[in-house]
């Protein structure tokens, strides 16, 4: 009866170890996709479809701090200009961020000044045409953002359309990589 016994040992042993080795895969492969999902809530890869960044790939951090000279994305305000020019479903925005809690904007001629250094002049009309109404001016409020574009066209706080980026509509803090 040993020799049997030994014959079923040797057989058993190699299908042991690929069973342990099987479960380890299993188990490591399972916590690298959570370690994965986690990441990815944090963090996502945006595509620049808009000229009024010169970046095409932008790396979003989704609750970094948001800082004067950032990219920020954002989720637009919905208004009829915005949904004749972008649909009425439009992609996040991006655009850099000039003014902070606390900055003071101004606007004269309507070129629009933050703490007294020009950051963007707004156009009379868009596009297709419409008027442009100017945009805030006065303190930038606790948790919101003064934002513009370095292209002429950009649509950004500079129109009321846009105004003031608060909190709520930041989807993140965007670090160009192509």
């Amino acid at each position: 009866m040993q020799p049997a016994d030994l014959s079923i040992r040797s057989a058993s042993a190699p299908n042991f170890v690929q069973r342990l080795v099987l479960w380890g895969g299993l188990g490591a492969g399972a916590l690298a996709l959570s370690s994965l999902a986690a990441f990815a809530q944090g963090h996502a890869l945006m595509i620049n479809v808009s000229p009024s960044l010169p970046y095409w790939a932008i790396w979003v951090t989704r609750g970094a701090p948001v800082h004067r000279g950032d990219i920020i994305l954002f989720d637009p305000p919905t208004s009829p200009l915005l949904v004749k020019h972008f649909g009425a479903e439009p992609k996040p925005f991006g655009k850099r961020v000039s003014g902070v809690p606390g900055d003071i904007v101004t606007e004269r001629n309507r070129t629009y000044f933050v703490n007294g250094q020009a950051v963007a002049k707004a156009k009379l009309k868009s596009r297709l045409g419409e008027p442009l109404a100017l945009g805030p001016t006065g303190r930038v409020p606790q948790g919101c953002y003064f934002v513009t574009s370095e292209h002429k066209d950009g649509f950004d706080s500079r129109y009321a359309a846009i105004g003031w980026i608060c909190g709520p509509r930041i989807l993140g803090v965007g670090r160009p990589i192509l």
